[in-house]
C-alpha cells in the first residue's frame, strides 16, 4: 500500500495535492484496494462551490457505491473526465493519472486540519 509523503489526506481515504490555491483530489491506494475494481465515478458538482465534507460526486465499484467526500470547501474547477472512459485508472494509479478533481479552496487554514502520510497511516493501520 502506497502513502506518499508529500500528499495530505482525510479520515475518508481522500488524498490531496496541494499547488496554490488548488487542491487536487483522488482516493487512496487503501480505498481502491478496499472497494475493488471501479466501474464507474460520478461527478456532477463541477462549478458548484461546496463546504469541506460535503458529498462532491460518487465512486461504483463491482460490489458497491461510495461517497467523495470534499477535503476542503472551495469550488470545483476540474473533473478528471478520461474517468469517464477508464475508470480503472482510479485502481492502476490512485495517485496520479487516476485524480478525480481539482479544488479551488477558499479557507487556507483548513489545509492544516488535513492528515500528514504519517497519520493517515496510523488511521489505516489502526
Amino acid at each position: 500500500m502506497k502513502i506518499p509523503k508529500d500528499l495530505k489526506y482525510t479520515n475518508d481515504h481522500e488524498w490531496v495535492k496541494i499547488e496554490g490555491d488548488v487542491a487536487t483530489v483522488g482516493i487512496t491506494d487503501f480505498a481502491q484496494g478496499e472497494l475493488g475494481d471501479i466501474v464507474y465515478v460520478e461527478v456532477e458538482t463541477v462549478d458548484e462551490t461546496l463546504e469541506r465534507e460535503e458529498v462532491f460526486g460518487t465512486v461504483e465499484a463491482v460490489k458497491t457505491v461510495s461517497d467523495l467526500f470534499a477535503p476542503l470547501s472551495g469550488e470545483i474547477i476540474e473533473f478528471n473526465e478520461s474517468l469517464e472512459d477508464e475508470p480503472e485508472k482510479v485502481n492502476t494509479d490512485p495517485y496520479g493519472e487516476g485524480w478525480m478533481v481539482k479544488i479551488r479552496f477558499s479557507d487556507a487554514s483548513e489545509v492544516d486540519d488535513l492528515l500528514s502520510a504519517e497519520e493517515y497511516t496510523e488511521v489505516v493501520e489502526g
